[in-house]
């Protein structure tokens, strides 16, 4: 297994473990996420894999099969009131094919956001996590992220 950028070529396959990821979160949160719906057209993926400030790792097998992504994306504030001006990459997505959970696919692929995060001169890598994704959670803290905001709701 190895982790490169992910390319056009990997859009199908990265609409199925969207796909997988949509239902984990349908199952969490019906009342908040649609059944079977795609999060992006071929043509939005088209533009996120060429767009430098969002960057897309691909673990590939032997075979140059996806195996598992992450969609990140730079953040800044320059010139911001109160925040300082760190640069921060953000995991908006990360997923490993639900049959291949367990194989450090990945952890793979957070060790690969890391070390891009760290040459590109980040001060720090954050994500967000659905409460009700009980086993991501656990990932993200067996590798050391702790909570830094926690958001909050009442339903009415």
């Amino acid at each position: 297994m190895k982790v490169r950028m992910a390319s056009e070529k990997d859009i199908d396959r990265i609409h199925e473990l969207l796909s997988q990821v949509a239902m984990v979160h349908h199952r969490g949160r019906p009342d908040l996420f649609k059944y079977g719906q795609r999060k992006y057209t071929d043509d939005q993926l088209g533009d996120i894999l060429k767009d430098e400030n969002r960057p897309v790792f691909a673990a590939v097998d032997e075979d140059d099969r996806l195996l598992g992504y992450a969609f990140c994306i730079f953040q800044q504030h320059p010139n911001d009131n109160i925040l300082t001006d760190i640069k921060t990459l953000y995991i908006d997505d990360l997923c490993v094919d639900e049959n291949l959970r367990g194989n450090h696919v990945g952890t793979a692929i957070y060790e690969a956001v890391l070390e891009f995060a760290r040459k590109n001169g980040c001060y720090n890598v954050t994500l967000n996590v659905w409460s009700c994704n009980e086993s991501a959670m656990k990932f993200y803290q067996a590798r050391g992220l702790s909570p830094q905001k926690v958001g909050m709701e009442v339903i009415l």
